[in-house]
This record gives structure tokens, C-alpha cells and sequence, in this order.
């Protein structure tokens, strides 16, 4: 049933290994080997857990792998659409929009599917009746049928779009709906759920939204109409919609955002999402510091961020692009125009992973890099000068300028004691280069051993560390670097290099490429999810990782391409199981309640320490009366000398992240967006009475500033950031939290 979410193109791509990976994670995860079984060898040996569970359920994988394969070659997915009828009708503030077909269909195929192979295979009939999932697998498949019978009453496509109206962010869930009767199913459903308890969920129909009060522990309204069923997070965004639908108002069709999400129906799409970050970041306004360096970045010019799947030339394929109002500049022009990736050529066929990333020019990105971090508060190049000098060498000069700014990154074995990786770059002057690295060796006193094979010079380089030495090896070979975990390594890489036997020249790989792409990219991310997942598996359960390696001959590499251009940033990939574009449009779209949950977030936690505060004074108040309360945070914390001895003027409470000693009454002290206080009031060496404050550090970090006395009443203000303390009535004046 892992297919029901995906394309179905896409699922058969990945017959094999989804089988392989659902007999896993069904196994593994769901369910647990019994604790209490004996075994007298590590990892998977014949005695252990996981071969005594297996050995219950003879053929319980193969088994898995028939079944998935029948769901990946029996479900219909919903074709793709060409149009949308639910786009021109949302708002014209609409700012993020995602668009999905109706899967009940093939979430019912799926269930049917199932329980058909329950029946016919008595091995998936015995596991199914057993442990934890004789309880929980016939609530999922009874949720899976309720899915199916919700969407029995919508139309072909479900819309989510989200705005900005002020501070909280205005969420819209719309779909057509196909026959009468939706509001009575969702009532009895939300009724057989939990009574309507817990759930947060009111229906409404027409009559009842024009009387409605708003109700603040609802999480969602549903409005059911005779031709749409709406959900919005507060019935005044209901209500606008609603009077937006009875005006058949076409808004969102006619602006520029709405009009580019409209091109991508053009051709088909399955799955569209799509953010305005231009309005996105209009509306969040960040601080004259955030903005600076959103500016200085060059991301201050993103436009559009649009991710989509698709058919293209009989695959699936996933493809995003980000948009900019003006040629790419700053951090956002790091990625280089596409272009071959020759050092794919030295990369093996066996990686598990492998990443490559284009830099349009190394010497500049170290320029932005020093312009990004350095702030008036902080510069972490501000000891770099000074290092070049002892070193008598130029980072950008002596090291950057001689590479070419292709960087690739290759993993082969992730065992801890002896991990197998390499690094290829590819470089302008090699014997510069080559005199630079023996600079930097003879200031870390390492020496590089070097001999000579087939013309080529092979150095190694044997680095002590605490555990063992390690070995690194190394050599240049046309206009490359080879970087690799040893000298053998080093040399199998030069050897794929001139054989073609690399991953660069593999069908299989070449293959897996976007429908339509070339190997000429900005960036390549490729990786062996099978490989992967049986190598961890070796260490703890060898009988599942061959099973999993044998389900999965054939599987289809992961691989997603990014491509530089003048103003964009494209994104495409023919394999769900890692698509970089999803992740950035799922994120883009999210902002506005990310932003959100961040500062609720960040005021829960500034609540929490205000709490401890409290906690802290009493405790301390009774330890020492002769002292009262505290005189500040520092008082609070540990002694940075002794951290276990305590007394009076470091008592322990609570931890060196808010009671260090810089934290004294008359400084702020951050942590999690606030900036916290403690000022004691005190006579003498007594002090009868403190404040506890908590206070944004700016207005993207939190809304509100709390405080609290000896009284114990933790008290709100929504207002600016405090530059300064609180006298005792002034806090008490606060409405309490």
C-alpha cells in the first residue's frame, strides 16, 4: 500500500525494491521481534531475534514482494489533468496553492487488493492474525475504506491554498463535490470517530455558517454547498470564500502568480504545488538585519517556486523551479551554469551515494561567504588574515583560484571502523595546487609517501587521531583530484577513469537521468536506496539484507539534477524516493505557518523558563534565607570553576545555557528568540522581591514579552521588544498569562 501516495508510473519504476523495502519496514518496524529471545551470537546469526522471526513466518518476504508488485501493477491512478476548475476561484491574496487528484479509487483497489492476497497466501494470513497487528491492521485497512468513502463524494482534484491576512496565516481546503449527502457522512464519521470530541471539527451548511459563532478550540470549519465543500481554519475566511463562490469571482485566475500556476495544468500534471515567495516574503517582513542579508544573499529576489509531477515521454518525472525578478547574484549565483560532470568518470558503479555540485566561480562564494557571516557583533574570518600570515599562503589566492569549482562526493561503505569514501575535484593548475597542499602538510608536520604507477604519482598521507591512524591517499590525473579513504581506493577510481567502467558511463545510471536531461547539470545527487538500507542491515540482521537485495535486482537508482540558468533554478528528477524540489516547495508553501509554529514555539519555551525562574527562586529562597531571593540569573546557575559546588553565589538550579555568569541583573542573557532577565530587589545582602523577564529578541521571534515576581503569576504583554527592566508593579500591572 506504500504506492497509494505516489504516481503510477512512478510505483512501477520501483516494483522490486518498494516490495523489498515494505517487507522491511513491515518486518523491522512494524512489527518487534519478542525481547525476551535468547540469543547467543551478535547481529542476525541463526540464534537471534530477528532469524528466530523469521524463521516463524517461512517465505514471509517473498511473500511481500508478490504482494506490493500486484499493488504497483493493479491499481489505476487518477489521470492527469489538463485544467482546473477550483484555481480561478480562490482569493487573490492566495500566496501558496497545492493541487492533488482524488486517490479513493485506488486507495479502495489497493484495500481490495490486500485482502484478496490475506486470503489466497495462508503465510501473510498467519503474520496478519498475529503480534501487534491483529489489533492495528484492521483499523488501518478500516481507515483506508473510510478515505475511500470520503472521497467517493469529491470531484477529480482537492486544493489547499494558503494566505497571508494580517499576523496568522489563512488556510483554504477546496474541492467540487460529485453527490448529495457529504455532510451527513462527515457528521456520522466524526460521530463514529470520537463523538466530535478532540477533534476540532465542525460541519457547517449554508443556513448554519450565517448563524455560526466562531468557537476558538476549533480547529477547522467545513462548509458543505450543494456544488464545493470548503474547510478553512476560522469561519471569517469561510465566509469571505463563501460569498467569493456565490459571486462566481474569478480573482486569483487573473494575477500574475495565479497565472503562471495555471501554465503548469499545460501537458497534464498529477500532483502541482506552488508558492508566490516574492508576496511570501513581502508579507513576513523580516527585520532591517534579516532583510540586509536576505538582500546581500541574493534570495531577497526569489519570485515563484513551482514543483509538479508529471508524465513525460511515457515517466514519471518530478520537476521545480525557482524563479527570480533578476539575474541570479550573490549566494543564489553560487550554482554554476549546466554543464558535462566529468568527475563522475572516476566514480564507481558500487557508490551507495554520490553527490556533485558545479560552483560558478570558488574565489567569489569565499568573498560572500566573509560578506554573509561577518556582522558588526561578529566576524568568524576576523583571525583569518593573521592565520595566512603564520601559514605564509592566501586561502583564495593559493587554494580556491586553482580549483575549478566541480566538487564531487562519493560513499561506498558506511561501516563505522572503515569507511570508504572519495572526493574529486576538479582543478585549473595542478602543480600549484600540488605546492600548496605541501605547504599545508609541513605546517600540520605530515609527511606524504609518493610513488609512481603507470605514469601516474600516488601520495598518502597518514593522519594520527585518537583512535588509529588513518590513511588518505590522493593523486591528479587529468585535471582532477582524487581524495579518497586510501591509496587503493585512489587507484581503483583512476582505473574506472580510464577503463569507462564508472558510474558516469553506466546505462543503468545514464538511464535513471530525468526524461528528457542529458548528463550536463549544475548538480547531480545519485543514490542506492537498496544498497544502502542492506549494508545497515548486515550489522543487525544479514538474512533481511540479502532477502532485500534479491527482492531489489533491477531497481532504478535515485537521482535528481539541479540546472543553473540567468534568473531560475530548475530542479527534475524521474524518481520519488529523493526529490529535492518537493522538500523546497513543501517548505516555501509552509512559511507563513512555519513562522508561526516558530515564534508559538519560541514563546512556549520563553514561558517554560520563566516557569523555571519561579521554581529556582523559591528553591533558593528556602536554601539560603538568610540571602532571600537570588540577585540574578548568574546566582542561579553553576560556578564555571567548580560546576558540583554549591552555595549562595552559585547555586546550581538551573543550567550554565541561562545561568552563566555573564547573566547578571544588569545584561540579557538569549536563548530559543528571547532574551531573559532576572533582577533581584534587595537590601543590603537581602533581596525580598525579583522580576523574571522574557522578551523577543525581535518581532520575528516572538509577539509577546512575559514576567513574573515572587507572587509566582507568570504575566503577558503583547508589545515590542523590552530594552530594559521591570520594576515590580510595573509587572504586576501585565494581565496575567
Amino acid at each position: 500500500m506504500g504506492c497509494v501516495g505516489t504516481l503510477q508510473q512512478s510505483c512501477r519504476d520501483f516494483s522490486k525494491w518498494a516490495a523489498a523495502i515494505a517487507a522491511t519496514f513491515l518486518v523491522a518496524s512494524v512489527i518487534t521481534p519478542p525481547c525476551d529471545a535468547q540469543s547467543t551470537q551478535v547481529g542476525g546469526q541463526a540464534g537471534s531475534p530477528w532469524a528466530q522471526y523469521l524463521n516463524k513466518y517461512p517465505g514471509l518476504l517473498p511473500e511481500f514482494g508478490r504482494l506490493v508488485d500486484k499493488l504497483q501493477k493493479n491499481i489505476q491512478f487518477p489521470a492527469a489533468r489538463g485544467q482546473s476548475r477550483l484555481l480561478p476561484l480562490l482569493p487573490a491574496s492566495t500566496m501558496s496553492y497545492s493541487a492533488f487528484p482524488n486517490y479513493g479509487d485506488a486507495v479502495h483497489q489497493a484495500v481490495d487488493i490486500f485482502r484478496t492476497e490475506l486470503q489466497e497466501s495462508s503465510v501473510l494470513r498467519d503474520w496478519w492474525k498475529d503480534g501487534e497487528q491483529a489489533t492495528y491492521g484492521p483499523k488501518v485497512l478500516d481507515s483506508l475504506e473510510k478515505l475511500y468513502e470520503v472521497h467517493q463524494y469529491l470531484g477529480e482534484e482537492i486544493v489547499v491554498s494558503g494566505a497571508m491576512e494580517g499576523p496568522e496565516p489563512k488556510l483554504l481546503v477546496v474541492a467540487e463535490v460529485r453527490k448529495p449527502g457529504l455532510k451527513k457522512f462527515l457528521q456520522g464519521m466524526l460521530t463514529q470517530l470520537g463523538g466530535n470530541q478532540g477533534l476540532d471539527v465542525r460541519v457547517l451548511d449554508l443556513k448554519e455558517l450565517a448563524t455560526a459563532g466562531n468557537v476558538p478550540s476549533h480547529l477547522l470549519y467545513v462548509l458543505v454547498r450543494p456544488d464545493f465543500v470548503v474547510a478553512a481554519s476560522d469561519l471569517a475566511t469561510l465566509r469571505r470564500f463563501n460569498a467569493q463562490l456565490d459571486r462566481d469571482s474569478r480573482e486569483f485566475a487573473s494575477t500574475p502568480f495565479g497565472h503562471r500556476v495555471l501554465q503548469e495544468y499545460e501537458g497534464g500534471v498529477t500532483i502541482l504545488a506552488a508558492a508566490d515567495l516574492h508576496k511570501i516574503l513581502t508579507q513576513t517582513a523580516p527585520g532591517a538585519e534579516q532583510n540586509a542579508s536576505l538582500q546581500r544573499s541574493g534570495f531577497a529576489d526569489m519570485k515563484y517556486l513551482i514543483w509538479e509531477h508529471k508524465s513525460v515521454g511515457g515517466r514519471t518525472v518530478a520537476q521545480a523551479e525557482l524563479s527570480f525578478s533578476a539575474a541570479r547574484h550573490g549566494a543564489a549565483s553560487w550554482l554554476a551554469k549546466s554543464g558535462p560532470l566529468s568527475s563522475l568518470d572516476f566514480v564507481s558503479r558500487n557508490a551507495i551515494l554520490a553527490g556533485t555540485i558545479v560552483f560558478a566561480n570558488p574565489p567569489q562564494v569565499f568573498d560572500d561567504l566573509k560578506e554573509l557571516m561577518s556582522t558588526p557583533t561578529s566576524n568568524p574570518f576576523a583571525n583569518l588574515e593573521q592565520l595566512e600570515h603564520g601559514l605564509k599562503l592566501s586561502l583564495k589566492d593559493d587554494l580556491l583560484r586553482y580549483l575549478a569549482g566541480e566538487l564531487t562526493v562519493e560513499i561506498d561503505d558506511i561501516t563505522p571502523a572503515a569507511p570508504v569514501w572519495k572526493t574529486i575535484l576538479k582543478v585549473n593548475d595542478a602543480s600549484r595546487l600540488q605546492q600548496t597542499l605541501n605547504m599545508l602538510l609541513a605546517v600540520g608536520n605530515l609527511k606524504a609517501q609518493h610513488f609512481d604507477e603507470n605514469g601516474i604519482t600516488y601520495y598518502t598521507v597518514r593522519v594520527p587521531s585518537s583512535k588509529a591512524v588513518m590513511e588518505i591517499g590522493y593523486a591528479f590525473v587529468d585535471g582532477h583530484l582524487i581524495v579518497g579513504s586510501s591509496r587503493e581506493v585512489v587507484a581503483e577510481a583512476v582505473r574506472l577513469h580510464a577503463t569507462g567502467e564508472s558510474l558516469g558511463k553506466s546505462k543503468t545510471f545514464l538511464a535513471s537521468l530525468p526524461p528528457g536531461h542529458s548528463l550536463e547539470a549544475s548538480a547531480l545527487f545519485y543514490q542506492d536506496p537498496i544498497a544502502m538500507t542492506a549494508l545497515r542491515l548486515r550489522q543487525v540482521a544479514p538474512e533481511m539484507a540479502e532477502s532485500l537485495l534479491q527482492l531489489s535486482r533491477g531497481a532504478t537508482p535515485a537521482v535528481f539534477c539541479l540546472y543553473g540558468e540567468e534568473n531560475a533554478i530548475r530542479e527534475a528528477s524521474s524518481n520519488g524516493t529523493f526529490d529535492v524540489g518537493a522538500v523546497l516547495v513543501v517548505a516555501a508553501v509552509a512559511i507563513p505557518n512555519l513562522l508561526r509554529s516558530k515564534i508559538a514555539a519560541n514563546e512556549a519555551s520563553a514561558v517554560g523558563m520563566i516557569r523555571t525562574m519561579n521554581t529556582a527562586e523559591v528553591v533558593y529562597a528556602a536554601t539560603y534565607p538568610q540571602r532571600g531571593y537570588s540577585l540574578d540569573l548568574a546566582t542561579l546557575g553553576p560556578d564555571s570553576r567548580k560546576p558540583t559546588a554549591y552555595s549562595f553565589d552559585h547555586a546550581g538550579l538551573i543550567d550554565e545555557s541561562l545561568g552563566n555568569e555573564s547573566c547578571t541583573a544588569n545584561a540579557w542573557c538569549t536563548r530559543s528568540g528571547y532574551r531573559f532577565r532576572l533582577t533581584g530587589i534587595c537590601k543590603k545582602q537581602s533581596c525580598t522581591e525579583y522580576v523574571a523577564i522574557g522578551t523577543p529578541v525581535n518581532s520575528n521571534t516572538g509577539r509577546r514579552s512575559f514576567c513574573s515576581t515572587s507572587d509566582g503569576v507568570i504575566r503577558t504583554k503583547t508589545s515590542s521588544p523590552l530594552t530594559g527592566p521591570l520594576s515590580v508593579a510595573e509587572c504586576k500591572a501585565w494581565p496575567p498569562l
